[in-house]
């Protein structure tokens, strides 16, 4: 199997495709203003004690509070409360780490109420997004996750990955944490450091440590609260440190900022393979090139195709997802029912994993397969979704069909689950269900490009449009792109863009920045 990430990166917000075998099976999008990812630190506010749920509200800087359980505050929450009065009480030179002292642990049966106060001061890690009408939710036991190392302050122990097998080797990489490891921090060895030199582990345990001063250093200089301390790497270089492995073919982007970013971490943690790094240069949009658009506008919504007719509803409620198994207009097996409806169950179980890991879809999730006789096929069908889901980097899990055909399977949620709407309002009306004429939409389009290389002086500009009108404007011995080339200017460029509706339009600078040229009066 082969792996490619394809990242575009536009003036608002980010999106992330991850191709296995040209399939896409990741896809991430969001605003490049967000602030509020997993793994953010925080000095934050105590603004609401709740004894009843032994919980209390945490001020973020969230529009709503973020939760804070007691039991999330961690065992080392008192080192942790002693030591950052010692970091705050002087601001000009930083107490350091190494000599902190370590306090007893928290007691597990312990109080919100005798633990807090209000408006105390705590350090906390986001541990889950906001989600629907729910503010984040926070962890004290912070750590600093790396490609092959998380480091956890506060905590001595060194715990190695449970999916490395081998005793020789796990007795070798505690040995070798245990030499490298800073004072007063503890370490988790992460599957994919099997096998690797001190000098790769002892390198990535420096840039964590290095994480961990600069977080304190803006705890200490700091007195505005809530305050961000540390801040995750980018979506895209996220992504890489947790999936990134040798199979990667190639990772495409179109950006400067963002692919010196990526080929920087990747010549950082893989140098052989910082040669897969590609800056995209082409002038049709990278998604579009790569056949993600498409693959986006087939696979998200509430109805979802897969093989022979059959498809795969999908419904999103608060408290859980349900998906329905339906074999549609298929033909009938030869073999009979029984057949038939596992064919069509082994289908919609390769299909589930992908859209789960597509969707990000998280909490309960239940699915209402097709009724089948046969204790051996129920069986099957259970084996062939957990096998699937073994590519799954969520932690999750699955029962076998219950009397009544439904399985229940638990995913593992950080964000809210991602959703696509495939279906678009109108952009040439507004969802007000009339239009000019399709026949004066280049005429449209001709007025908008007149003033805004005669009023507003953009020589060179891309006009993205809907693959049909691009092939109508481009043909002919003169085509309407010469027309307006020989009138404008050559900097007019015409760009076929699937993502785009059938008479909308963008128009984009040499820059590749967006220009707003749309008004909604052109509708009347």
């Amino acid at each position: 199997m082969t792996s490619e990430v394809v990242i575009d990166v536009q003036q608002k917000q980010i999106s992330i495709a991850l191709l296995e075998d040209q399939k896409l099976v990741e896809y991430q999008n969001e605003p490049r203003s967000a602030s509020f990812s997993v793994g953010n630190i925080y000095m934050a506010k105590v603004k609401k004690l709740m004894p009843g749920l032994n919980a209390c509200f945490v001020d973020v800087g969230y529009e709503r509070d973020a939760f804070l359980h007691y039991l999330d505050l961690g065992n080392q929450f008192c080192s942790y409360e002693k030591y950052l009065k010692q970091v705050q009480s002087d601001r000009k030179k930083l107490y350091p780490f190494s000599k902190a002292s370590r306090q007893p642990d928290l007691k597990k049966d312990g109080s919100v109420q005798t633990t807090l106060k209000l408006g105390q001061e705590v350090l906390v890690q986001i541990v889950k997004e906001p989600i629907s009408t729910k503010g984040p939710r926070l962890t004290g036991e912070i750590s600093f996750a790396g490609r092959y190392l998380v480091l956890i302050p506060f905590n001595d122990k060194v715990s190695v990955s449970s999916k490395i097998k081998s005793g020789e080797e796990r007795a070798r990489l505690k040995q070798l944490i245990h030499s490298i490891k800073p004072k007063n921090c503890g370490v988790i060895v992460r599957t994919v450091a099997e096998g690797k030199r001190v000098a790769e582990l002892d390198a990535e345990l420096k840039v964590l440590t290095k994480r961990w001063e600069d977080a304190l250093l803006k705890v200490q200089r700091t007195q505005q609260r809530p305050q961000l301390v540390f801040e995750e790497t980018s979506r895209a270089v996220a992504l890489l440190r947790d999936v990134f492995n040798p199979t990667y073919e190639s990772i495409h982007i179109n950006d400067d900022e963002v692919f010196n970013e990526v080929k920087d971490y990747v010549s950082l943690i893989a140098p052989d393979k910082a040669h897969i790094v590609k800056r995209y240069t082409g002038k049709v949009p990278i998604f579009d090139n790569f056949n993600v658009t498409k693959q986006i506008k087939s696979s998200f919504g509430k109805i979802v195709n897969y093989k022979h007719g059959a498809y795969l509803i999908i419904e999103h409620t608060e408290a859980l997802h349900v998906v329905d198994v339906n074999s549609g207009n298929r033909t009938r097996s030869v073999e009979g029912q029984e057949a038939n409806a596992l064919d069509v169950n082994l289908g919609a179980a390769d299909e589930l994993a992908r859209q789960l890991r597509l969707r990000d879809m998280g909490g309960i999730i239940v699915v209402d397969f097709i009724d089948m006789n046969l204790a051996e096929d129920r069986q099957m069908l259970y084996e062939r979704m957990c096998k699937n889901m073994q590519q799954d980097r969520a932690r999750h899990n699955i029962l076998p069909l219950s009397k009544f055909g439904l399985m229940q399977i638990t995913r593992q949620r950080v964000r809210p689950a991602m959703d696509v709407s495939v279906e678009e309002t109108c952009p040439t009306c507004f969802g007000k269900g009339t239009i000019k004429s399709s026949i004066l939409f280049t005429e449209q389009l001709e007025s908008k490009i007149d003033n805004l290389v005669n009023k507003i002086g953009v020589k060179k500009f891309y006009l993205h449009v809907h693959p049909y009108v691009a092939a109508y404007i481009n043909q002919g011995f003169v085509s309407l792109k010469r027309k307006w080339q020989m009138k404008y200017g050559m900097g007019v460029h015409i760009v076929s863009s699937q993502k785009l509706a059938f008479l909308q339009y963008e128009f984009y600078d040499s820059k590749k920045q967006f220009i707003d040229m749309k008004e909604e009066i052109e509708t009347k």
